[in-house]
């Protein structure tokens, strides 16, 4: 794992990133008071959609705001969810006149701190504010207790899904419903060769020994349950895919959008290896793939690690994925998008 990194000063990392980040995509969003937001305002009369979570997981979720995708990232220290008051501010920035969907991935700090946010606005009368737990992490928790899972890589799918939606005039309600909706259809599963080091304190997150593999890790580099020997590409997919495909279950006939996610240091070499192996497993299971999606959503610094979500879904949903959008580094569209294929 690498430990020098290229930044300046440790106490600055997060500020430093967000400016920069803006600065680079300043036609889609702006950095103002510790809030990553679009650059040009959702309609008035529109739902507006937050997203809180830590830093460290980029293009998560600094690069998926804009036109089509969320209205306002509130970006916490790295690995820590922003505080309420941080969310509160959010949650104001992104007030069109329609309320305000405050989309939080199932981790107990970021549950609690949403939970106090909403606290502190009930006495604000101007804000219609409502609060969806997203989860999809298919290692977390057994089945029949999926409110228990943590949020993981999946809930891209959520992101683009819901962010075309809220554009097309929908009510608040209908926009948490469509989350719950993609969430219910979606499963993840990761794993990783390696962890990375923290850029503030350099301590290694957990260690896994050369040639060893972690199955059912989370997006900090929680374990999932201790490591195996080092499976072949087509072996980690068969390991991975027999649990994904047979949780939700997904059957003969389905179709499914599918995200290969690189944890931050996978190479695009090693996605492809593993998406020809699982759209084959798909062809075998007579599944068929809507969209393809291999590259960096949700990462953890520069961890060796790799994630399968499987999305099922109807025309509504595909006609909703497909919908243009641009955030401050990914597009979707005709073409698809730098990491999806058209």
């Amino acid at each position: 794992m690498r430990t020098t990194k290229m930044i300046n000063d440790p106490a600055a990392i997060v500020p430093e990133m967000l400016e920069g980040f803006a600065a680079a995509y300043s036609e889609t969003i702006r950095y103002e008071d510790g809030l990553i937001v679009r650059a040009t305002p959702k309609t008035a009369g529109n739902v507006g959609l937050v997203i809180g979570n830590g830093s460290g997981h980029e293009p998560a979720m600094i690069g998926w705001v804009g036109p089509g995708l969320f209205d306002v990232n509130v970006p916490g220290p790295i690995f820590t969810a922003p505080g309420p008051s941080k969310l509160v501010s959010g949650i104001r920035a992104a007030d069109f006149g329609a309320g305000v969907l405050l989309c939080v991935s199932n981790h107990s700090g970021d549950v609690l701190n949403a939970e106090l946010a909403l606290e502190d606005l009930e006495d604000d009368d101007g804000i219609d504010v409502d609060v969806v737990i997203l989860y999809d992490d298919v290692a977390s928790a057994p089945k029949g207790h999926e409110d228990e899972r943590r949020g993981s890589a999946g809930l891209f799918f959520v992101w683009k899904i819901v962010g075309a939606f809220a554009e097309t005039g929908a009510t608040l309600q209908e926009c948490k419903a469509m989350a719950e909706h993609v969430r219910d259809n979606t499963r993840t599963l990761s794993a990783t060769l390696g962890n990375c080091v923290h850029p503030v304190s350099g301590e290694a997150i957990g260690e896994i020994a050369e040639g060893r593999m972690a199955v059912g890790v989370g997006v900090h580099g929680e374990s999932g349950g201790g490591t195996i020997k080092a499976l072949t590409a087509d072996g980690a997919v068969d390991l991975l895919m027999s649990s994904l495909l047979d949780d939700l279950p997904f059957v003969a006939g389905d179709e499914v959008c599918v995200l290969v996610n690189n944890g931050g240091s996978m190479t695009m070499m090693e996605l492809s290896i593993l998406y020809r192996r699982i759209s084959q497993v798909l062809e075998e299971r007579r599944i068929s793939v809507h969209r393809a999606w291999l590259g960096p959503y949700a990462t953890t610094q520069d961890s060796a690690a790799f994630a399968f979500a499987l999305c099922r879904v109807d025309q509504q949903l595909k006609d909703l994925y497909d919908a243009p959008a641009i955030g401050g580094s990914v597009q979707f569209g005709l073409p698809f998008g730098a990491w999806g294929t058209a």
